[in-house]
């Protein structure tokens, strides 16, 4: 199938959308050290989002790749990982701010270098809220998409350098969901050069789930998050659907 929808974020570039139910949401990175850190809202009512630690807990992981499920505050499913060539995406580094981003790449503004400036994580984060009416308030913990963070046995988390040049992730959405991506450093990522590595963003149809779908069939608490996620869908569908 042909996306029906694509747009390209360069490094330090934002973007966000409400995407219908039912569609495939492919990532891409063109090079190596990508990372698109991404906030999910169910789009009719932002107050339900995507909430990282049930998602962890109820899956018994601390990464998210195909097979997974990305979890609301309400126990239902907003979106499902049906494919993924890059096989790992961390749930818990977080973003960017102004004044980490300054320290480890130099400190660079709008005034000076005009739209050559470094953006850091939570300043595209927060912008994109506002474009749908939300504040920092709203503000979680992000995906960070392409990016491998492994947990030591005392708890300190390592970023792990690995080649995400042509992969990609592809997302289906199970509900009507506001997507908020930031294409910014990991916050982890070691290296003192801002990284240079633009993703794609494609939509297109999903194909229906079927009663043998991995992600459902992941482990009994996707299976009741699924259901829940179906029943209220369910319920809000007009006489005519």
């Amino acid at each position: 199938m042909t996306a029906a929808f694509s747009i390209t974020l360069q490094p330090g570039g934002k973007w966000s959308a409400r995407i219908g139910r039912g569609k495939s949401v492919t990532l891409t990175a063109a090079g190596d050290g990508a990372n698109l850190a991404v906030l999910l809202y169910q789009a009719a009512d932002p107050s339900e989002r995507y909430n990282m630690p049930d998602s962890l807990k109820a899956q018994h992981t601390a990464y998210y790749s195909a097979g997974h499920v990305l979890m609301s505050d309400q126990g239902r499913v907003l979106a499902s990982i049906t494919e993924d060539t890059a096989g790992w995406h961390d749930p818990l580094g977080g973003y960017t701010d102004r004044a980490e981003t300054d320290r480890k790449y130099g400190p660079t503004s709008y005034q000076n270098e005009r739209n050559a400036w470094l953006r850091s994580g939570e300043e595209n984060l927060t912008v994109e809220l506002f474009r749908h009416h939300l504040t920092p308030r709203d503000m979680g913990t992000p995906i960070n998409f392409f990016s491998r963070v492994i947990c030591e046995p005392d708890g300190t988390m390592r970023y792990i350098p690995s080649g995400s040049a042509g992969r990609s992730v592809t997302l289906r959405t199970e509900t009507e969901v506001l997507l908020i991506c930031s294409n910014t450093p990991h916050p982890l990522n070691p290296s003192g050069a801002y990284p240079d590595a633009a993703v794609n963003i494609a939509v297109e149809e999903a194909l229906p789930v079927k009663a043998d779908d991995r992600c459902v069939n992941h482990c009994a608490e996707n299976r009741r998050a699924f259901e829940n996620t179906w029943n209220a869908v369910w319920l809000m569908r007009g006489a005519n659907l």
